[in-house]
């Protein structure tokens, strides 16, 4: 008897809608996923650098129809030219195929404010940050909260969908970088209130990109304000779905870049409009992408600008040297050992602490390696210089208890160490984990007054360091050198370095 209506009904030129059932228009929808990209790359490299990220996007877009390519942040530091021209190159290496959207990352803040400016405003992207705001707290030119999208037909409302866009820079950035006064919102909070006033606008579905660690990733995931969200910081290549949202993080340095295809289909039941959704996961090794021929030509000029200063040798190396990011992120390595050894010569200080975040090589330099300054820049990026502060054993000892507080997530505040020996427990609890520690073989004494070489990052309470900017500061900003130059010198003195594996930090 229902098909015999449904006849009759078509017959007599009554639409499906008519009698309550469903019209569909499925609308295709792809969202391609880079983050985190510092460095240039070579022919030599397996995987990522810009002339295959440009190729595989510029690839995407060839095929047509509705493309997003989304930026996740991190891309103008740290990388080694970056250090000389502060992130120009890279903006002009990402502009050859320039993403939809782009959303700031911390590392975006590394040269302050002046420079975020300068390089957001070379962006070709549509910047959106809706956790961002100058000094006084109003919007900054040229970066949006949100956008609204329609897909489809937009006259009919059975045909298209609206999707709405939110940008959320990383609200930990004044711990990892130097955002100045820049307010940055707390991401989970901002974000929902903006995917609030997007439903509330008609938006279909959610699109987050953000910037945030993974614990701050699962918070936007669980909370389920989202349909979709991009995100980037962890240098991971992720993905996750419960079947209301998912979520997907593309490796560093596009070494795999994410695609999620969307088939949403758009219906109507009883007067009642539906949108369903669907996704399609791609994930894309760039091993075998052949790197695109106009970002090579520009990537080819810059490598020849860096070689004329940097392919200059200093030295070598006796021992294995490891900067891979999980060793020098969760215990003490021979290239850590080396730099703070050249830090606290630099200065003369007692002891030495740096973090393992600000070492960057992630590689492996084998025995025999010879040095050069390309080498020690790669590894040492950010323009960082050596302090000299005179401060208490206890001040010392709230800074280790903060480098060994996030141990478990390999964070990047990590201590290396010179002149000390340290013993904690990862298994304690985060702030009472350092058990033992010895300034040149003698027990800390926490009224005693040291004299501390560290980054001028770590100072100023980068990475968590607080209880340094208690320190007093002997040697600052003004008159401090590049820790690169430290190391540089160091090596060139001793001709081979044999750095090693001593014993300095002890897990218990």
């Amino acid at each position: 008897m229902k098909n015999l209506l449904l006849g009759l009904a078509l017959g007599a030129g009554l639409s499906l809608s008519a009698l309550g059932q469903a019209v569909a228009e499925d609308i295709d929808l792809t969202f391609l996923l880079v983050n985190d990209t510092y460095k240039m790359g070579t022919a030599e490299d397996t995987r990522g650098g810009f002339g295959k990220i440009n190729a595989l996007a510029r690839a995407e877009r060839a095929k047509g129809g509705n493309l997003v390519y989304a930026h996740a942040g991190d891309a103008i530091s740290p990388s080694l030219l970056s250090g000389f021209d502060k992130g120009e190159h890279i903006i002009a290496l990402t502009n050859v195929v320039a993403p939809d959207i782009f959303v700031p990352g911390n590392h975006e803040f590394d040269f302050g404010k002046e420079i975020f400016f300068k390089r957001m405003s070379e962006v070709k992207s549509k910047i959106l940050a809706a956790n961002l705001r100058n000094a006084d707290g109003k919007k900054i030119e040229g970066i949006e909260d949100t956008m609204m999208v329609t897909y489809g037909d937009a006259s009919d409302p059975l045909k298209s969908v609206k999707i709405g866009y939110v940008g959320l820079t990383a609200d930990n950035s004044d711990v990892k970088s130097n955002p100045e006064d820049l307010q940055i919102s707390d991401t989970v909070k901002t974000g929902k209130k903006e995917a609030k006033k997007l439903r509330e606008d008609g938006a279909d579905l959610i699109v987050a990109i953000v910037h945030a660690d993974r614990a701050t990733d699962q918070k936007l995931f669980n909370s389920h304000d989202y349909d979709i969200i991009l995100t980037g910081d962890d240098h991971d290549l992720a993905l996750f779905f419960d079947g209301k949202t998912a979520m997907v993080e593309s490796k560093e340095e596009g070494e795999y870049l994410t695609a999620v295809d969307l088939k949403i289909s758009v219906t109507e039941k009883r007067g009642k409009r539906r949108v369903k959704w669907w996704p399609n996961f791609r994930i894309m090794d760039t091993a075998d992408v052949t790197p695109d021929a106009e970002t090579m030509q520009l990537v080819d000029g810059y490598q020849k600008t860096l070689s004329k200063e940097l392919d200059i040798p200093l030295g070598s190396t006796a021992s294995l040297l490891d900067s891979r990011k999980a060793a020098v992120r969760s215990g003490e390595t021979a290239i850590g050992n080396l730099i703070a050894d050249a830090m606290r010569k630099e200065v003369g200080a007692d002891v030495t602490i740096t973090n393992g975040g600000g070492i960057r090589g992630n590689k492996v330099y084998e025995p025999g390696t010879k040095l050069s300054r390309r080498d020690i820049l790669t590894e040492l990026p950010f323009g960082n210089k050596t302090i000299l502060m005179e401060v208490s054993g206890k001040t010392i000892l709230k800074a280790l208890e903060n480098g060994f507080s996030q141990v478990e997530n390999t964070a990047g505040r990590f201590p290396h160490v010179s002149g000390m020996t340290v013993t904690y427990d990862p298994n304690a609890k985060a702030g009472d984990r350092v058990k033992k520690v010895k300034i040149n073989g003698k027990k800390l004494k926490k009224d005693k007054t040291y004299k501390l070489a560290t980054n001028d990052y770590m100072a100023r309470g980068g990475d968590g360091y607080k209880a340094l900017k208690k320190g007093k500061i002997i040697l600052g900003d003004l008159d401090g050198k590049l820790m690169a130059n430290a190391v540089m010198a160091y090596i060139r003195e001793a001709g081979a370095v044999n750095a090693k594996v001593e014993g300095r930090i002890k897990s218990k």
